[in-house]
């Protein structure tokens, strides 16, 4: 929606039972620490399981469990290299709701007025990028 589907430039004003559903789906899917450290650490790059694992300290049973939900939801892909799958962020969208988010809750943080918004954001991306880039995030 906004990202120009349906030739709109925004989101919708009204949202059917269906969509709002699956928004809600989405966002529950998002509700956990885990599933939200396995996204952030898939905005670094692809990682496999094991790799996954190791990164955000919990069982690769458990990391998979949550990887088949995500995938279910299409806010992951697996693609299989051989006997490894590697997985990654669905797409873009994925990122920048995760980005989002981040900056939602530093905008609080910082008590922020919307004027400020868009600073504070550039702020932010550029904080999210140095930790994700140095590992930190």
């Amino acid at each position: 929606m906004g990202h120009g589907a349906n030739g709109q430039t925004t989101p919708a004003t009204h949202l059917d039972a269906e969509s709002a559903a699956t928004i809600a789906a989405t966002l529950q899917a998002l509700a956990t620490p885990s599933r939200l450290m396995i996204l952030t650490t898939l905005r670094q790059g692809p990682r496999g399981v094991t790799e996954l694992a190791a990164a955000v300290e919990m069982e690769q049973s458990a990391v998979s469990h949550q990887l088949r939900l995500l995938r279910a939801l299409g806010l992951v892909t697996g693609v299989r290299q051989g006997r490894r799958i590697e997985y990654s962020l669905y797409d873009n969208h994925v990122a920048q709701l995760l980005d989002e988010a981040v900056y939602h809750i530093e905008h609080l943080r910082l008590g922020a007025r919307d004027g400020a918004r868009e600073e504070m954001r550039d702020g932010v991306r550029d904080e999210i990028r140095t930790g994700v880039d140095t590992g930190q995030l």
